[in-house]
């Protein structure tokens, strides 16, 4: 996300979550819309939109000024690494807006100041990962599982992309981020799971007497591995479950959120 992502040319920027944009080539490059930052608030949203269609920011400092931006907003847009255009990557980021006086007088509301940049080493890939989390509840850069792929290799897991080419009835091992978990009145108790890795999705059916005997980890888990046999008719497949395991902690505070018995 750069500095005053999802903001340019009008308002529908900011409130607009994923908006894709126009360029040349086969792919279009993601805006995250300001609304993505947890506790960011409207308003100040729209004084960033206000003010940018005046003229583009130069500083972190610049954009504070003319979009009356107080401490508080500055981390957020910080965290967010919504300033990687002005102030560099995460680190830089925070280092420069805590220099910055959040409460000018009338006099120095118009002055910028002229000081070199702190040069601060790059957050890694997992913390970077983490922070986009935290910050926005998603990333656009590594996906948690294959920062952990290494570590859940030791549970003989495949990826989906993997899992995809399994025959029918052949024993399967898929752990993921759950982002669905759905209970329809029609299933007489069963649950069905979406499971995301690095490479899609997995489906995953869990019958009612699984559910009863694994009910926590199935509940509670923002991170499951699920052993159970893999089904395919045609194009349409999945787990049916047997043994599930709630590898939450091996994302080390990571916040994911699943869309549950929806």
């Amino acid at each position: 996300m750069e500095s005053g992502a999802g903001t340019e040319g009008g308002s529908d920027r900011t409130t607009s979550p994923v908006r894709p944009e126009p360029v040349e080539g086969p792919l279009l490059p993601v805006r995250l819309g300001l609304d993505r930052i947890k506790g960011f608030s409207r308003e100040a949203a729209e004084r960033i939109v206000a003010a940018r269609a005046l003229a583009p920011f130069t500083t972190s400092e610049d954009l504070a000024r003319r979009a009356a931006l107080d401490a508080r907003e500055l981390e957020l847009l910080a965290q967010a690494d919504a300033l990687a255009a002005l102030s560099g990557h995460r680190h830089q980021a925070a280092w420069a807006v805590k220099g910055i006086d959040a409460r000018p007088t009338a006099l120095l509301r118009e002055t910028r100041l002229h000081e070199a940049q702190a040069v601060l080493d790059a957050p890694g890939a997992a913390d970077d990962t983490l922070a986009d989390y935290r910050a926005t509840g998603f990333t656009l850069k590594h996906h948690p599982l294959a920062l952990l792929r290494e570590r859940l290799a030791e549970f003989r897991v495949q990826p989906a992309a993997v899992l995809r080419g399994y025959p029918n009835g052949r024993l399967a091992r898929a752990s993921g981020l759950v982002t669905h978990r759905q209970r329809p009145d029609t299933a007489r108790g069963t649950v069905f799971v979406t499971l995301e890795d690095e490479t899609g999705a997995v489906n995953v059916i869990v019958w009612p007497r699984v559910v009863e005997a694994q009910r926590r980890p199935l509940l509670a888990a923002r991170l499951l591995t699920v052993y159970g046999v893999w089904q395919r008719e045609g194009e349409v497949m999945h787990i049916v479950a047997a043994r599930l395991i709630d590898h939450t902690a091996l994302l080390g505070g990571l916040a994911s959120a699943s869309r549950d018995f929806r």
